[in-house]
């Protein structure tokens, strides 16, 4: 087996640790105890479970202290972030536990038996139950929050599904040093060790989905890395949901009047967002459509000066700043010009120059507003908001698109722009930015291609609607149906006989 390898980012130092590689036999273990562990987990009572992920989270909270110094090690994103990515994961645990005590999840569903205009009709009941294991493969840009530790895990454990999580390369110290601290949560709450297991290497994660136990998949990552993640649940003889959102270049637009009435905010937002953590957020902003006035050539002056003046960023490992390298000239080569970038030499480890592209909106094309993963953003100049339209059909599907609008920008192009981002991502952000995604119960983390499924979020409440399916009993006695389709539970909301009940405590 080979030994797992950690590498910090500001310098390229490489050092091994203890771990290795997993075998196929390690992970045939694992997966043989997920499947055990599936039966205890899924049979604990909703507030058991959700007791579990309050352990957790204190569990992780109890280890502050190493968790991010660790990841500081790994990573390079700094202390400040990493803390504040950690309080994230914790916030996810214990929110997925008031999803469970709140029970609507599970979409309660009865209709008593009765007489209808078709004739007589039994008894059915429906909700949703746990999938089984759940294989999550983690982020390289969040060590906490897509992770181990992170939402999927989250949501897979609050629906019932004990979790198999392949460490990404980039943080294999922490991925191990989360995943033991959510095993000791799980034991002080009398759980088995299948609950969650770590492992570790590519041809373990490809291994993993082909296991017949394994019952989806879930990925934030690269397209590279979902194809192959796809190819390899694609030689099952039995198909499974795999959940991947990957890339994505999140329009911004910001309309002549918000130019005009705070443009230098917009400068500041717009850097902050592009060239926060190295760029590296799946809902970085990699284009800017700005108007061609005296106004929008303040916004972008200003931009420029913030651009020049500013540091190398810390990229994640020599593969993504590689692919930064390669992007930024490959933008070049399709028509855009540098606008700002500092002269930064030498650069340590795998440290990049922020970039400011720019090019005229008669310059767009499918190559300009292909992303570029990293601290770049291509402002596109524009002379007629009407233009905006076919500018933006050239644009990839993605996260998120967003508006800066003040009032006397005409209603009617807000709508029209609004309607045409609403067709191609999944959140429309008005007078803001992309990046800082609200962990809550209305939030929406997903949209068309390049996430692979469309009707479900990774962030949020109901993420965890991708770990269940829908298991319906037809004339069942009482004492077999779970307890939230029995007649006397009143407990959670539930739609009985087609009518919505709220729960009575």
């Amino acid at each position: 087996m080979n030994v797992v390898i950690t590498i910090d980012p500001r310098d390229g130092r490489r050092r091994e640790t203890d771990l290795r590689e997993t075998s196929d036999l390690e992970l045939n273990s694992a997966v043989a105890r997920a499947s055990v562990a599936s039966v205890w987990l899924s049979g604990l009572a909703r507030p058991d479970r959700a007791g579990m992920l309050d352990q957790i989270a204190a569990s992780l909270e109890s280890r502050r202290a190493e968790l991010v110094a660790t990841a500081d090690s790994e990573t390079g994103l700094g202390h400040a972030r990493l803390d504040f990515e950690l309080s994230r994961a914790i916030i996810q645990f214990r929110m997925f536990g008031e999803v469970l005590r709140d029970g609507g999840y599970v979409e309660a569903a009865i209709d008593h038996a009765a007489e209808t205009p078709l004739g007589p009709a039994p008894d059915v009941r429906r909700m949703l139950v746990p999938l089984g294991p759940i294989a999550v493969f983690g982020a390289s840009n969040f060590p906490f929050a897509f992770s181990v530790a992170g939402g999927d895990t989250a949501s897979a454990l609050a629906a019932g599904c004990p979790v198999i999580a392949k460490a990404h390369p980039s943080h294999p110290l922490t991925s191990q040093a989360s995943g033991d601290a959510i095993a000791a949560a799980v034991r002080e709450v009398g759980g088995p060790d299948g609950v969650l297991a770590v492992v570790h290497g590519q041809s373990a994660g490809l291994a993993l989905v082909r296991q017949p136990a394994v019952r989806a998949a879930a990925l934030t990552g690269s397209v590279g890395a979902a194809r192959a993640i796809q190819a390899a649940i694609d030689e099952r003889p039995d198909p499974i949901p795999f959940y991947g959102e990957l890339s994505s270049v999140n329009p911004i637009v910001i309309l002549p009047g918000a130019a005009a009435e705070r443009g230098s905010r917009i400068a500041e937002g717009l850097f902050a967002s592009f060239t926060g953590s190295g760029g590296q957020f799946c809902t970085k902003p990699g284009l800017a459509f700005v108007p061609s006035d005296p106004a929008g050539d303040l916004l972008v002056e200003a931009l420029r000066a913030q651009v020049a003046s500013a540091g190398g960023a810390v990229l994640l490992n020599e593969r993504i700043r590689d692919a930064f390298l390669d992007g930024a000239a490959r933008l070049e080569r399709a028509g855009a010009r540098v606008s700002a970038r500092p002269d930064i030499t030498p650069l340590a480890g795998f440290a990049a120059a922020p970039t400011l592209l720019e090019i005229n909106l008669s310059e767009m094309s499918a190559e300009i507003a292909d992303e570029c993963f990293g601290p770049l953003l291509v402002v596109v100049r524009y002379h007629d908001v009407a233009d905006l339209d076919g500018a933006l059909a050239v644009v990839p599907p993605s996260l998120t698109g967003s508006i800066h609008v003040e009032p006397q920008d005409d209603q009617a192009v807000v709508r029209r722009l609004a309607g045409s981002l609403a067709a191609r991502s999944g959140r429309i952000v008005f007078n803001g930015y992309p990046t800082g995604v609200r962990v809550s119960w209305a939030q929406h983390h997903g949209g068309p291609w390049p996430s692979t499924n469309s009707l479900h979020t990774s962030v949020g409440a109901t993420s965890i609607r991708r770990f269940l399916r829908p298991l319906a009993w037809q004339d069942a006695p009482d004492w077999i149906l779970p307890e939230e389709l029995r007649d006397g539970f009143r407990q959670i909301p539930r739609r009985v006989d087609g009518r919505l009940e709220p729960d009575r405590p």
